[in-house]
């Protein structure tokens, strides 16, 4: 499986639009090679190198199995809780530094059927034994 974007590559730096200087929205991602095994898809995205813990920017879960693109400031499949104590996407936005943000996409065997909100640590147990495939993209960011 291959997660990639058309707003950056693999450890570039993330276009300040997709950020907290910027519009805020999420960048473009295209899923590629997904298994045919495959039931839905979760994405996660985390930045590890924030203060004190790994920070959660964005987590969706039961996305189609047959997405390829999701779009440019859209909410694929249902979306759970980031550590901005919001549902959706919340742009990198580093204290100090240059921060590096995992995407990162699974191939699950099954539809989760979980609700709407759900952490990042609730939908890794949901998720961990049914990942079929799975795909990371890093993007790195530092404010100006």
């Amino acid at each position: 499986m291959k997660l990639t974007s058309s707003e950056f590559g693999h450890n570039e730096s993330i276009p300040k639009k997709f950020t907290c200087q910027g519009e805020d929205v999420s960048p473009e991602l295209t899923v590629a090679d997904v298994p045919g095994s495959a039931r839905t898809l979760a994405l996660i995205v985390e930045d590890p190198d924030a203060p004190g813990k790994t920070f959660d920017h964005w987590v969706a879960y039961d996305i189609p199995a047959d997405t390829r693109t999701i779009p440019e400031a859209t909410a694929p499949g249902t979306e759970g809780t980031n550590d901005f104590g919001k549902t959706g996407y919340g742009g990198p936005c580093p204290p100090t530094g240059t921060h590096r943000y995992f995407f990162k996409v699974f191939a699950l065997d099954e539809r989760l059927d979980l609700p709407e909100g759900l952490g990042k640590h609730d939908v890794q147990r949901a998720i961990q034994d049914h990942i079929v495939d799975q795909a990371e993209l890093v993007g790195l960011y530092a404010k100006a």
